[in-house]
């Protein structure tokens, strides 16, 4: 067993995987051989990732606010406080907050055996299509 008492420092979400304010929390990242990744994000409102995957799939859980989320050639969807979310290996898709609240979620993801959690793609406009 291993307590984390002192975690690493807020991090701003880089520019070219985020559209608006984000802030990243690592919460989990143990060593090999575990390839668990656990984060909290927390959105501005407006804010969001551009498009991306991840190669075992992605669980969100809703902490706080109202957010939007959507997989590629699916409607936005609307997620709050409480929800789950469930994102398919593989599977084209963004999230962030909706256009008048902050919005916080837990993401959890299993790293590829190299490492890599995520491939990312284009931005997202307002509309949820690449810019």
């Amino acid at each position: 067993m291993h307590i984390t008492r002192r975690r690493p420092d807020t991090l701003r979400g880089p520019a070219e995987n985020f559209t608006g304010t984000v802030w990243l929390d690592q919460i989990a990242a143990p060593a090999a051989p575990s390839r668990l990744r656990m984060f909290n994000v927390h959105f501005a409102p407006g804010a969001r990732t551009a498009w991306h995957r991840h190669p075992h799939g992605q669980a969100l859980h809703v902490l706080e606010g109202e957010g939007l989320v959507q997989r590629r050639g699916g409607a936005v969807e609307e997620i709050r406080a409480g929800d789950t979310v469930w994102i398919e290996p593989d599977e084209w898709h963004w999230h962030g907050a909706g256009p008048r609240t902050f919005m916080t979620h837990l993401a959890v993801v299993e790293a590829a055996a190299d490492g890599t959690t995520t491939e990312w793609g284009h931005q997202v406009s307002a509309a949820g299509h690449p810019d």
